[in-house]
């Protein structure tokens, strides 16, 4: 008889860590309690659904960590990446995708996979006995986030995070916006104009500004503490730390000329980035907010070309949760104090849609070998993958751990370099080049 390995959670990290435990021939069971328990940022009961952007960042592998990392899980057969590419939309050099149809895709995969068997229901207390996956991201429930904080003696941690809004197509005045990638990037003409731009003066910047820091936004309750990620802060909450910071941001305006008007140079741009692949969805990117629904309409409205605007969907705030894996986990993300249940994804500590499902990937490989009874070698800290795990597992100082992307200054500097340096282009690539040697060599040895 087989030996069954369970999921707790099927987002990205749980769907893949399912998918690398069922082909190498364990029994699986995904524990998702969507759609019977709703969470605030789910709208379906698909497995592997994009809450927030629809974008899994750069695909560069040779100058980009996240694309890297993309070149890793493709390497390793990984789900996502494989459905990501079924699904992949014009937008510049990222990787986005038409995102309902990528979850139905990732759902479908695993529901028709013969070893991988599903169950709709929530699990509320940290398992015993048996071998685990908690890979149930930053929107754990309450009653297992409550278990967990009990079991780690209260070092589970919290951030709130923003999602940006989606605009219908028919509703922007394309007499005022254009469509182009920034610095035309991307191979064919659909990809160097995969963005559409709004334009504004100074006068128009400056009057969005103060709308957008005198608006009605949501107030935390008494109480809660928890920062934001720098990585995804609400536009409001950069205002605050300048007027400009916008313009040196998500507006910035460099690299963009006006189709309308070439010769006069917008002092920012607003950019929106196609979020279905039919193009009748645009999400507003960097756009995150935590404004009150109808200051989003008043403030969004003054953005030239969306003074009309309609949105599908509005944007918000949500409490994440994620474990201080530096103090908690092992080096296979075992929980010490109960080795039998791993971690995966973004409650370890990992931020990104790619990143988690980066960790889900090494869970499951993990997990694998050791029911199989293999050894698994120390994933190398000069792949992307190694350098992901290595920073939440002992890497990272545990008394300001914070969610992390995955960038190359968590690689171990390049061996022949004076105090390391190069230039950066020359740098990146060798960071890629070293990674996919060791990554090959890595799966060579676990095959």
């Amino acid at each position: 008889m087989k030996t069954t390995l369970n999921i707790i959670g099927g987002g990205m990290a749980g769907s893949e860590a399912a998918w690398q435990a069922a082909n190498a021939g364990l029994n699986v069971i995904i524990h998702e309690m969507r759609p019977k328990v709703e969470t605030f940022a789910h709208r379906t009961g698909n497995l592997g659904e994009m809450v927030c952007s629809n974008s899994f960042r750069s695909d560069d592998h040779e100058q980009n960590a996240v694309g890297l990392l993309h070149w890793e899980m493709r390497a390793a057969n990984g789900l996502i990446m494989q459905t990501a590419e079924k699904h992949r939309i014009p937008a510049g050099g990222a990787l986005a995708v038409d995102r309902d149809p990528f979850a139905e895709s990732v759902t479908a995969a695993l529901k028709s996979h013969p070893n991988i068997t599903i169950s709709y229901d929530e699990i509320t207390a940290l398992p015993e006995d048996g071998h685990w996956i908690i890979a149930t991201g930053p929107l754990t429930s309450g009653a297992l986030a409550e278990a967990i904080q009990a079991e780690t003696s209260a070092q589970a941690l919290a951030f709130f995070d923003a999602i940006a809004p989606i605009v219908y197509h028919y509703s922007i005045n394309m007499d005022v916006a254009w469509m182009q990638s920034r610095y035309d990037k991307g191979e064919t003409i659909e990809e160097q104009t995969a963005y559409l731009n709004c334009p504004m003066s100074k006068d128009q910047y400056e009057a969005f500004i103060d709308a957008l820091l005198a608006a009605d936004k949501t107030e935390f309750k008494e109480g809660e503490t928890a920062g934001y990620f720098d990585g995804c802060l609400p536009i409001e909450v950069m205002a605050e730390r300048g007027r400009e910071t916008l313009r040196f941001g998500p507006m910035k305006p460099v690299g963009l000329t006006n189709a309308h008007d070439p010769d006069n140079k917008p002092y920012a741009v607003v950019q929106l980035r196609r979020d279905n692949a039919l193009g009748t969805l645009y999400n507003i990117v960097g756009f995150q907010t935590k404004m009150k629904y109808g200051a989003q309409k008043d403030v969004f409205k003054t953005i030239p070309a969306l003074e009309n605007a309609e949105f599908a969907r509005l944007g918000g705030i949500h409490r994440n949760t994620f474990i201080n894996s530096p103090t908690l986990l092992d080096d296979q993300m075992r929980l010490r104090s109960r080795p039998n249940i791993r971690f995966a994804g973004q409650i370890t500590g990992v931020e990104g849609y790619v990143e988690s499902a980066a960790m889900g990937l090494l869970a499951g490989r993990m997990a694998v070998a050791e029911i199989t009874g293999k050894s698994v070698p120390l994933v190398p800290n000069t792949t992307a993958m190694g350098a992901l795990v290595t920073h939440i597992t002992g890497g990272a100082e545990a008394k300001t751990f914070q969610p992390m992307n995955v960038n190359f200054g968590l690689f171990p500097p390049l061996e022949g370099t004076k105090n390391g340096r190069r230039n950066r282009k020359t740098r990146y690539k060798g960071y890629t080049d070293r990674a996919k040697l060791d990554w090959q060599n890595w799966l060579d040895q676990i095959a």
